[in-house]
């Protein structure tokens, strides 16, 4: 799903530049395709900018030409990815109709499908094909609703990115949303447990974490929870007395030091989590067999177990990159292991782009 901003965008890329537009890093990924597969040339994980209601086109040139010098790639096109709090991901029913259709009758009639008024806001759909195995049958055009995914974001704000690129001397070839990305590069990394099995994907963010609960491989449920690295963060340099970046290094390096002031500020995430996953399996009569954590809290094992226990699921971390073939310089070789679960949407924004 590609918020629809470039009517000429390309179709089977050799190379991508993806990059995920996160709230205090962006990370970025630059990958080629080679015979069947992609190898990853170089990734990039930078201070996003220091920006209050909006960030104006001219920051983010600045930004963008940075992050693009630090790749170093003469790509002209790039993919962006739009985090939580810029975009919005929404199931509906809509009846079977062309997407362009789709689009326009939302543009002026969302709350009628969504349940909120987004005026100015540009709109995307995906419709879920009907299952194999026939739970789901094919409609007849204009009989009946089909489920669809809806992606949305602010129209300006497209505007501003696509001025922003063009003022870096780039393209922005696609826009999408953050929250597909771990998706994408889940189903490249593990097809067969996509396909086959029940499984939540959470990705733990700076100010919010996202989970999307998979059921041999469809998405049947996509949530926000407004509770991140950062939060974690602010209430164990408070819990302790120390500065926010000293809490940072404590969080991840020396959890077990701070087990009694990090397990309560842990609680309220691994609850709205569970929450999720019971509204899924009393729903759908299906139990999640395994979270998947990524972010870069999924370094932790203190934080991956403590989530376990909240959750009642196995929970581990996931490295994207076996999805891919190394082709990266011997200086990120040596970072490439540590820096993998904070490169989950990146990588599967490029992996979508470039298949």
């Amino acid at each position: 799903m590609a918020l629809p901003i470039n009517k000429k965008r390309a179709k089977g890329r050799d190379q991508v530049v993806a990059i995920d537009l996160g709230s205090r890093t962006t990370k970025a990924v630059y990958l080629q395709r080679r015979g069947n597969g992609c190898v990853l040339n170089r990734f990039v994980i930078q201070d996003a900018p220091v920006y209050e209601k909006s960030l104006s086109p001219d920051l983010l040139a600045e930004h963008l030409k940075s992050v693009m010098q630090a790749l170093d790639t003469k790509a002209k096109s790039v993919v962006l990815a739009l985090g939580v709090s810029d975009s919005i991901l929404r199931s509906t029913e809509l009846p079977l109709m062309p997407v362009p259709e789709m689009r326009l009758m939302l543009k002026h009639n969302s709350k009628n499908y969504l349940q909120q008024e987004l005026p100015d806001h540009v709109f995307d759909c995906y419709i879920v094909p009907p299952r194999a195995d026939g739970s789901q049958k094919e409609p007849v055009r204009g009989s009946q609703k089909y489920k669809v995914w809806v992606g949305a974001a602010k129209d300006r704000l497209l505007n501003d990115i696509q001025a922003g690129t063009k003022a870096a001397g780039l393209v922005a070839d696609q826009v999408t949303l953050s929250v597909l990305g771990p998706i994408n590069a889940f189903e490249a990394a593990f097809p067969e447990i996509f396909a086959k099995e029940v499984v939540a994907l959470v990705d733990v963010g700076f100010k919010a974490s996202t989970i999307s609960v998979l059921s041999e491989g469809e998405l049947m449920l996509s949530r926000v929870v407004g509770i991140g690295g950062d939060k974690l963060t602010t209430g164990l340099a408070e819990s302790i007395g120390v500065t926010y970046v000293e809490a940072e290094g404590i969080k991840i390096g020396m959890p077990h030091e701070v087990e009694s002031s990090l397990q309560p500020l842990l609680s309220p995430l691994g609850r709205e989590l569970r929450a999720s996953i019971d509204f899924f399996e009393h729903q759908h009569d299906r139990t999640v067999g395994q979270v998947y954590v990524s972010g870069g809290a999924a370094s932790s094992e203190f934080i991956l177990q403590n989530l376990q226990s909240e959750l009642m699921v196995p929970c581990k971390s996931w490295d994207p990159t076996v999805a891919v073939t190394m082709g990266l310089p011997p200086d990120q070789m040596g970072r490439i292991e540590m820096a993998a679960p904070q490169l989950v949407v990146a990588l599967g924004t490029a992996l979508q782009a470039v298949n």
